[in-house]
């Protein structure tokens, strides 16, 4: 015949080994993480992450030896994972979050210098192209004539140095101009270049965001 007194003993005893496994401070929850304003406060987070995540580890490694000395001891460490895997999850998303908030200011200030650049490139471009070429030098006006107490040979031969000076200074003015000319077609024709490039890359892009909308209309269909 069954024993009362030693029944109840035996209940009470599994009651106070069930209760000494319990742990008293609740699982931690995984909490809504507040967006990141600045990189100063996403550098802070990251530290803060750092440093909680040491001692979520440290306090595992506490409930952990305190389990093995429990009755229910894969009980007791089933309760220990869990509650650190809750804990990492959290400072995990809190990490997701400010690690995303930088990648995506550096992607802001990197787009914003190359506008600049770009724009300071088409201007220069721009300021080139509509400067015309500089109109040839008229020619040096002939030195006057000399007194004809001179001699016709000394006149003749300031004529002759005189057309031939002319016909110098006529001749870099031709070779002057074509050199301008020639560096005009060749500004011209690189910001022609790259009006296409630029055309190209944004013809590029919309096929590319239709593409993806396309995916995504696709995959939302199925």
């Amino acid at each position: 015949m069954t024993n009362p007194f030693a029944v109840r003993i035996t209940a009470a005893l599994l009651a106070g080994l069930l209760a000494a496994c319990a742990t008293t401070d609740p699982a931690p929850m995984t909490l809504a993480t507040e967006p990141t304003t600045s990189v100063a406060q996403a550098d802070e987070r990251l530290a803060a992450v750092a440093k909680e995540r040491a001692a979520i580890e440290a306090r595992y490694a506490e409930r952990e030896a305190v389990c093995y000395e429990k009755f229910f001891v894969n009980k007791c460490l089933d309760e220990a994972q869990e509650r650190r895997r809750n804990a990492l999850s959290a400072q995990r998303a809190i990490e997701i979050e400010a690690e995303r908030y930088k990648r995506r200011l550096k992607v802001e200030e990197r787009d914003r210098a190359m506008a600049k650049a770009e724009a300071e490139y088409q201007a220069q471009e721009a300021a080139l192209a509509a400067q015309p070429p500089a109109p040839p030098r008229e020619p040096a006006a002939l030195p006057p004539p000399r007194p004809r107490a001179a001699g016709e040979r000394q006149k003749q031969r300031e004529r002759d140095d005189a057309e031939s000076l002319t016909a110098a200074e006529r001749a870099e003015n031709v070779k002057d101009f074509a050199e301008r000319k020639r560096k005009s077609e060749e500004r011209q024709k690189e910001v022609a270049r790259r009006m296409a490039e630029r055309e190209a890359k944004a013809a590029k892009r919309a096929a590319e965001e239709a593409k993806a909308k396309a995916d995504a209309a696709a995959a939302a269909g199925k």
